[in-house]
């Protein structure tokens, strides 16, 4: 029993983060008892309600909330240290003091990645991060114990608190980056410092800030600069922008794709072909590989799935997976709320696909609505960040419903009336434009019936998971 116990705390630890060198790292001064400078944390978080044994706290300052209130409270819970941006009172407990604790939390994440001797998967791109990071995980937990990205946390806040998360126990690492604005990625990646980089594509996401498809490149590419040495990239050979990224730091790319020939001056290594669209049962598609051939199930709807399976397939083989492995992890891949989630109330199916949405992810959506049964209706709002196209790009979205044949479309939000003009050019589409949400979702309620499929589909901003829990409470 003992013997287990150790091993279990073995495998919990978290390697080198002693308090002394957690200082050393964030360029803090430690003020308190200097017998517990070689003390290691047992984790670390930015939220007091988690606070555990001999956690670090590391206090934000937020629009409403200032995390620094709450320390004298961590302690009391069992924290071994925080950070402050200011002196404490004596009696408060030890603390590292810092200029900026969202700054220090950064470079304390990023000597913690120093300390490991897992391999990190980074994975960014315009879209299908998170369906890509799923995919990537659930092939390579067929062999190793992977600790992978959860919800949102993809940005500077939620990176570093992700790569906290990892213990001695993990052997691969899955990180998503998100980025809007160009430097970001450089921040991200020198914390994760990937041995394994991923780009899905580059889309029209932030244009806002990103300006164009080249900037976008330009952005997510920041990934190569912090590559570990031997790191390996790979990249989707069917977007006309990677395609062009043919070697990173003097190793060739990695290409994956649809179909053996290219429309770029590239070969890929990884492909698929005789792909089978099942509906909301998924997909199939045959996978070629230097390793073999193999026959995959995608048990996601989608054309979009195949890609995620091939850039799955490219990590695999990358970290030693065998064939058998790999198709079994594309297999046992699962949906996660908001992308793609298949909810089955009131004898209608809801394709819950709201946690975000651009013009590209919009249209795969609407292609999965297209191929399933009974009434298909898409419910969308507004898409954010887009820049000087927007209307533009929203027009496009109403030009793909009315091209796909689906039923009904319920739409609000102010770029929505985008889509309800240009869908109407197609007469046996129902088209239902409101300027809120509420009054679309009065409407809706009032349209669906049993055998519906509903597809429901906006940016975060636009809160359609308020349309989804409408539709599906009992």
């Amino acid at each position: 029993m003992f013997g287990c116990f150790y091993k279990n705390e073995l495998e919990n630890k978290m390697p080198g983060m002693t308090i002394e060198n957690i200082a050393a790292a964030c360029e803090g001064t430690f003020v308190g008892d200097r017998n517990l400078v070689t003390k290691e944390i047992a984790g670390a978080v930015t939220d007091s309600r988690q606070i555990q044994k001999d956690y670090l706290f590391i206090p934000i300052k937020g629009a409403r909330v200032d995390g620094h209130d709450f320390i004298p409270q961590v302690f009391e819970q069992g924290a071994l240290v925080v950070l402050s941006d200011h002196a404490l009172p004596e009696e408060t407990g030890p603390y590292i003091l810092v200029s900026s604790t969202t700054e220090a939390m950064k470079k304390i994440a990023a000597f913690y990645r120093t300390q490991l001797s897992c391999k990190v998967v980074g994975i960014t791109g315009s879209v299908g991060k998170t369906s890509t990071k799923e995919m990537i995980a659930s092939v390579l937990e067929q062999r190793y114990k992977v600790l992978k990205t959860e919800g949102n946390f993809n940005n500077e806040i939620g990176l570093p608190l992700t790569i906290f998360k990892i213990r001695a126990k993990h052997e691969v690492a899955v990180l998503e980056m998100g980025i809007s604005d160009f430097g970001e990625m450089h921040r991200l990646a020198a914390m994760a410092r990937p041995d394994i980089g991923v780009i899905t594509n580059i889309g029209l996401c932030h244009l806002e800030n990103l300006g164009t498809r080249d900037g976008i490149l330009q952005a997510k590419t920041e990934m190569f600069d912090h590559l570990q040495v031997d790191g390996t990239v790979i990249l989707n050979g069917d977007d006309d922008k990677l395609s062009t990224k043919k070697e990173v730091n003097g190793k060739p790319v990695i290409f994956y794709g649809v179909g053996a020939d290219s429309a770029f001056d590239i070969k890929k290594d990884i492909y698929a072909t005789d792909i089978e669209n099942h509906g909301l049962e998924g997909m199939c598609a045959k996978i070629h590989t230097p390793q073999g051939d193999f026959d995959a199930k995608i048990p996601i709807p989608g054309e979009h799935n195949v890609y995620n399976a091939l850039a799955g397939t490219a990590v695999g083989l990358q970290l030693g997976l065998s064939i058998r492995e790999i198709a079994q992890g594309i297999a046992s891949v699962q949906t996660i709320a908001g992308r793609t989630n298949l909810l089955h109330v009131k004898g209608m199916t809801v394709i819950d696909d709201c946690y975000n949405a651009n013009p590209v992810s919009m249209k795969a959506s609407i292609d999965v609505l297209a191929h399933t049964s009974g009434r298909r209706i898409a419910v969308l709002g507004d898409m954010g960040e887009l820049g000087a196209e927007e209307k533009e790009l929203h027009r496009s979205i109403g030009k793909a419903v009315a091209a796909s044949g689906i039923d009904a479309l319920f739409c609000a939000g102010t770029l929505a009336e985008e889509y309800a003009s240009e869908a109407k050019a197609n007469p046996e589409c129902e088209v239902h434009y409101k300027k809120t949400r509420e009054e679309m979702t009065e409407e809706l309620l009032a349209y669906v019936k049993e055998g519906d499929t509903v597809l429901v589909k906006a940016s975060h901003f636009m809160e359609f998971p308020k349309v989804v829990e409408a539709l599906t409470k009992e």
